[in-house]
């Protein structure tokens, strides 16, 4: 396994949570400067190293130039690609284009997550927006409005009584498109995660499909230091 990111705080975060979570080890580790858009050093260490697989957090510009120059390097041939969710989603596949075909990404949702709540949301917003497929910030804005209606209905509209309405919202009493989920102490969402894969649908269209489930039922690492305990 060989991870890039960029050298400053968020990049060093995400590299040691995916180690923590990886469980095996890292042959390579490598930081890059952060805006970066050549990548051709790098491709040229991860050829030179032979991995069987890439895991990058590259946010933005720096994630779709990664893809783009990895996969013109022909190294998408012998080598998996693995990234966050926001450099494979549905927001981010039109900037890539063809070259994330097969990319794989993890994330807590996915267009095709067999939920009754997101076969419904999915359907009326491909109608609503020529056919395109949501994206991981469109399904999580959606659940917000369904959190918030929820709430409100809860305390009989009594949003003044600000106790009630934090206990009615972290109860999470709605049909999520994310399936049923709870918040831990400290208020983050303890949840399923599944790997996803962009491929093509029926039509053509790039899209991200289910692979496996990650995690069942996952909380944060950090849950147990903090001061909400």
């Amino acid at each position: 396994m060989f991870i890039i990111a960029p050298d400053y705080p968020a990049g060093k975060d995400h590299l040691n949570g995916f180690k923590r979570g990886y469980g095996k080890p890292v042959n390579d580790e490598l930081y890059t400067k952060l805006g970066q858009i050549d990548y051709s050093a790098e491709l040229a260490q991860i050829r030179a190293a032979k991995p069987q697989a890439v895991f990058f957090f590259l946010p933005g510009a720096m994630g779709i130039n990664f893809i783009k120059q990895f996969v013109a390097a022909g190294l998408n041939k012998d080598v998996v690609l693995l990234g966050p969710a926001f450099s494979g989603d549905e927001d981010i596949i039109p900037a890539v284009g063809e070259p994330i075909l097969g990319m794989l990404n993890t994330a807590q949702w996915s267009p095709d997550l067999d939920v009754p709540a997101n076969k419904t949301f999915v359907e009326e917003f491909r109608k609503a927006y020529d056919g395109r497929y949501p994206s991981v910030y469109a399904a999580q804005a959606y659940d917000v409005i369904l959190a918030i209606d929820a709430a409100v209905k809860q305390v009989d509209g009594k949003v003044s009584d600000r106790e009630a309405v934090l206990k009615a919202l972290k109860a999470a009493d709605y049909n999520s498109v994310r399936g049923p989920f709870t918040y831990g102490n400290n208020n983050f969402p303890v949840q399923a995660y599944y790997l996803r894969e962009v491929v093509k649908d029926q039509d053509g269209r790039l899209v991200n499909r289910m692979v496996s489930k990650v995690f069942d039922s996952y909380q944060d690492v950090y849950a147990k230091e903090c001061k909400l305990n």
